[in-house]
Formats: structure tokens, C-alpha cells, sequence
């Protein structure tokens, strides 16, 4: 086979929202880095327009097609479409195993050679993750075979999504004092409140947030909380005794909570970048904590029977390893832990291990970048394939 055929030229992702920000923010990041960094014409398929334009403003939520940072972005508005051949791309991920249209499916089907098939799955550090990495699954009608990918941490899995440039760009602005002054400030963040310690919050609703800024209020260290307009609005609201908006500040004893608004991701990276300590949910910021050289606590998306408790243990038996006040806050946090939560005992152990969780942390990253990145290591699958 000729190199010009195994070279992979278009590709298409289908990507449904169910966690808000996490799913597009995902697929956001993959379509830009595939086509920036590998030249690759990239089709983003996407059901909800509003999520997607909360993290890139530029978006038009009315527009069935449109153009965004080179890469074509389509309305995913329903399972109804016949396609041609010619329509389909030679790489299609389904991400977290979306029911792709039927009708691009047969589209396919009929391509010569058939286009390479990926279900983009979840990231997670359980054990089983390694030995379903890769692994193929025929479709029981047609010819045509689909690929499972996990990232991960190990060199037995897909690694971690990072574009190029990312750590050298949050070296640079974390060595600036003055460009991570002029970011917060134009937040609302005073000098005063530059000067406490930092921690962004990003959450589910479900997070025991009334009794952690009980704790924070009541504590002995200066704490400024950055929330995102919208995040556990309930909670946030009502500590503020307000509608959450944007602008939105209290002080409260040695806590200050102050809502800003929500971030594109570029943003975003920056304000993980500029605390001391980030609260992050789901899977996208979690990730992009990882790369913030800082440390974090991680919300994890719930599912039933506390099925995502498992997933969570596993994370933080590798990354936490001796860190027990990491372990025990992340497990209250998430309510997974043993009897009832302490969450000044818990802050406060939290709060000491600060500095060995940021030696931790520069390991980590150190470690994850060793794997490779995710989409890099992809696209060596997808050759293989072809």
C-alpha cells in the first residue's frame, strides 16, 4: 500500500453533550489540534450549540454548518440522513460510543478502503483500561470494524490530550507575575485578593459546597474562591444571599467568594494556571489541572450505584500515593469517604499538604508527558490500521 493511501486526509468526530462542558470541550480540543498540528480536515458533528458557544464564543448557535478555527462544525440534529461515500471521512470517531447516523454508517460501509473507526472512550486509570486499549469489535451486518481508544495514564493506553506548546506557554505566564496580575484583575480579583490564597471552583451540584466554605470562613488562612457563572448556582447563590452573576462578591470572615464569568477555554487554562489550588469536574478540566503544574481535587462525574467511586480509587491510588490529606478530602469531596466528613480537619490537612501535592504534581506531569499526546499517538494507531 502506497503511503499517499495510509495517510489519513479528513476526519470526522460525533460528539452528543451530556456532561455540559466536558464532552464538546473535549472534542473542541481534538478537532483543533488535529487539523492545526496535522494538517488534517476535521468535520466537528455536534448536538448542542449553546454548550459548545459557552466555551468558544465565536460559535453561532443558529448555524447548520459553519467554519471555526479551520475546522467545519455541523449541527448534529438528529439520526435521519442519507450520505455518500464521498461524504465520509477516513477517520471517524464516535466519542464516548455515540450512536453514529445509520446512514453514514452504510456510507462506510461502501468505501474503498473503508474509513478507520474509533470509539473515543472515557479516561480512566482503572487496571481493565489497558487490555480494552485498541481492541477491535466487527459490526454484526456489515464490513466494516470498529476500534476502541482510551486515554490514560501508561504507555498501554492513549495517554493524555495536550497540544504543542501548552506546558511552555503555562511555564511563560506562570513565571510572569505581572501577566497573572492583569488576567485576574480583569476578573474583578484585587490586589488584596491576589495576595490570598487562590482557589478556582468548578463543580457538580451534588459537591458539599455549604460546609466546605463553613470551613473556609472559619479557617485560619485567607482564601479568595473564583467560581464560573453558572457552577452549583443553587449553593453559590446561596452563600452569596443573591443571584450569582457575574461581578457577584462576599466576604465572609477569611473567605472571599467572588463569581466571575465563564471562561473560553483559552481562559480557562489561565485561571487554572493562576490559583494555588483548582476544583475541577468531570474529565476536560481535569486534564487541563493535570497540566497546570498545581494542585487540584477532582469532582468526578457521578453514575448509578456509585459506580464512578471505582473509577475515583483508582485515580488516586496512583496519583496520591502517601498524600493522605489529598486522598481523604478527594473522597469526602466526592462523597465516597469512611463516616462523616470533618471538612475542617479535612481542609485543614488538605491545606498542609499543599506544597507536597505540588512536588507531586511536577511528577506527575513529568510522567504523563513521557506517554506521549493523545492525538499523536492516535493518528501512529491509525497508520497501523491502514
Amino acid at each position: 500500500m502506497s503511503s499517499e493511501s495510509t495517510q489519513a486526509r479528513t476526519l470526522a468526530i460525533f460528539c452528543k453533550v451530556v456532561d455540559n462542558y466536558g464532552d464538546i470541550g473535549i472534542c473542541w480540543r481534538l478537532a483543533r489540534q488535529f487539523h492545526h498540528e496535522h494538517g488534517i480536515a476535521v468535520t466537528l458533528w455536534v448536538d448542542d450549540l449553546r454548550s459548545f458557544q459557552r466555551i468558544w464564543p465565536s460559535v453561532d448557535t443558529h448555524a447548520a454548518v459553519q467554519m471555526r478555527e479551520g475546522v467545519q462544525v455541523r449541527h448534529w440534529d438528529g439520526q435521519d440522513g442519507v450520505f455518500s461515500p464521498s461524504e465520509v471521512a477516513d477517520i471517524v470517531i464516535e466519542f464516548f460510543g455515540v450512536d453514529i447516523p445509520p446512514g453514514y454508517i452504510a456510507a462506510m460501509a461502501q468505501c474503498e478502503p473503508r474509513p478507520v473507526w474509533i470509539n473515543y472512550e472515557g479516561l480512566s486509570a482503572e487496571a481493565w483500561v489497558e487490555g480494552c486499549h485498541r481492541l477491535p469489535s466487527m459490526h454484526p451486518r456489515l464490513k466494516l470494524t470498529k476500534h476502541f481508544f482510551f486515554p490514560g495514564f501508561t504507555d498501554k493506553t492513549g495517554g493524555l490530550l495536550r497540544e504543542r506548546g501548552l506546558l511552555e506557554a503555562r511555564a511563560a505566564f506562570q513565571a510572569d507575575a505581572a501577566a497573572q496580575a492583569s488576567f485576574l484583575s480583569g476578573l474583578g480579583v484585587t490586589s488584596e485578593e491576589i495576595a490570598a490564597l487562590k482557589v478556582s471552583l468548578f463543580c457538580y451540584p451534588a459537591a458539599p459546597l455549604a460546609t466546605l466554605f463553613d470551613a473556609w470562613r472559619r479557617g485560619d488562612r485567607r482564601i479568595v474562591c473564583l467560581v464560573p457563572e453558572g457552577v452549583a448556582r443553587e449553593q453559590v447563590g446561596a452563600f452569596l444571599g443573591a443571584e450569582p452573576v457575574a461581578g457577584s462578591v462576599v466576604r465572609q470572615e477569611q473567605l472571599t467568594l467572588r463569581v466571575i464569568p465563564f471562561l473560553p477555554q483559552h481562559d480557562y487554562d489561565r485561571l487554572l494556571w493562576a490559583c494555588d489550588l483548582n476544583l475541577v469536574r468531570g474529565e476536560d478540566s481535569w486534564v487541563r489541572a493535570q497540566w497546570a503544574d498545581l494542585p487540584f481535587v477532582w469532582h468526578i462525574y457521578p453514575q448509578d450505584e456509585n459506580l464512578h467511586h471505582v473509577k475515583l480509587r483508582a485515580f488516586l491510588e496512583q496519583y496520591a500515593g502517601k498524600l493522605d490529606g489529598l486522598a481523604d478530602f478527594s473522597l469526602h469531596w466526592n462523597g465516597a469517604g469512611a463516616g462523616p466528613a470533618d471538612w475542617p480537619s479535612l481542609w485543614t490537612a488538605l491545606l498542609a499538604e499543599l506544597p507536597s501535592i505540588g512536588a507531586r504534581a511536577r511528577q506527575w506531569q513529568a510522567a504523563m508527558v513521557a506517554h506521549g499526546d493523545l492525538v499523536s499517538n492516535l493518528l501512529s494507531f491509525v497508520r497501523s490500521l491502514r
